[in-house]
């Protein structure tokens, strides 16, 4: 097959998705690689050759990558994960606005531009989470306890860029472990992992067992958002599992064999055309998997090599 990854600079030396392409190209699949943030881009001639059996996205929310991958979904090529459902998973307060209306666990959620906004909400919501919309990597993530901690010096400094959107929610109360759950194709994982509202605990990351009632939330989260390839934070709070974040193309930390399997369900979803649909969006059902193709001639990656 032939492949295009669009790679912010950001993951330029992270192995996910590095290894992954190495892997694809030592399957003999040809891959091509487009540095958005680095590289002049013939995105007309590009999208227009449509060569590309399937366009893959790894990058950061906001970044320029996600605007080439929405370009050539628009004219039919094959997008992993689909180009519709990215948008709804970056943007974390429309991300919220979809899990609430599906009806997934999502804790209530405030929008301001500026934290000190937040102080209009009564003092039976705090402690709340406060980050960036467009966060990722529990970059800028805040537990405020009270109001007047919104007005704390350097708050305003670690949040969104001028005019950015950030959000709030009530704090979950947990044991100060995260658990993450990833989904390859289908495929369901779930690992332990330190919160980044609590910095002190100890935690050590590991595979943990996946519970019949994390799967059912982490199989409707791809059902809802329309992804393939995703993770997903929940918490065990005392009224149950919450969700508090979705990304999609995640590192897929502790997945045994993660760069295998990830290889594999790329090249699946390539040829199928991807097995989730975004709500509200024709579905796509998935095809057996295709016989093996001849291997492809290597090329020169556009935009750089790796």
């Amino acid at each position: 097959m032939k492949l295009c990854f669009l790679v912010e600079e950001q993951y330029r030396h992270d192995g996910m998705p590095l290894d992954v392409i190495r892997q694809l190209g030592a399957w003999g699949h040809q891959v091509d690689v487009v540095w958005p943030g680095r590289s002049l881009i013939p995105i007309s001639e590009a999208i227009r050759a449509g060569s590309h059996d399937a366009w893959i996205l790894k990058t950061v929310s906001g970044g320029p990558g996600l605007t080439l991958l929405e370009a050539a979904a628009t004219v039919g090529l094959t997008t992993v994960n689909d180009a519709r459902a990215i948008r709804g998973v970056r943007d974390k307060a429309l991300a919220a606005v979809i899990g609430h209306r599906s009806g997934l666990p999502v804790p209530d959620t405030y929008a301001a531009v500026r934290p000190e906004e937040f102080a209009e909400l009564p003092e039976t919501a705090y402690p709340l989470v406060v980050k960036p919309a467009d966060g990722s990597s529990g970059r800028a993530v805040r537990l405020v306890a009270s109001p007047d901690r919104l007005l704390d010096p350097g708050f305003a400094e670690a949040g969104p860029a001028v005019g950015g959107l950030l959000i709030a929610q009530p704090y979950v109360p947990n044991s100060g472990t995260d658990l993450k759950v990833y989904s390859v194709a289908g495929d369901l994982y779930a690992t332990e992992r330190r919160s980044p509202l609590h910095p002190a605990h100890t935690v050590r990351e590991r595979l943990v067992p996946l519970t019949p009632e994390i799967a059912r939330i982490t199989a409707e989260i791809g059902e809802v958002y329309g992804l393939d390839l995703y993770g997903a934070d929940i918490l065990l709070g005392p009224d149950g599992p919450v969700v508090v974040d979705v990304n999609d193309f995640p590192s897929f930390r502790q997945v045994p064999d993660a760069v295998a399997r990830v290889g594999e369900a790329v090249l699946r979803l390539a040829r199928t055309g991807g097995g989730q649909a975004l709500a509200g969006y024709p579905a796509v059902v998935p095809a057996a998997a295709a016989a093996a193709v001849p291997p492809a001639r290597p090329a020169p990656a556009m935009g750089g090599a790796l």
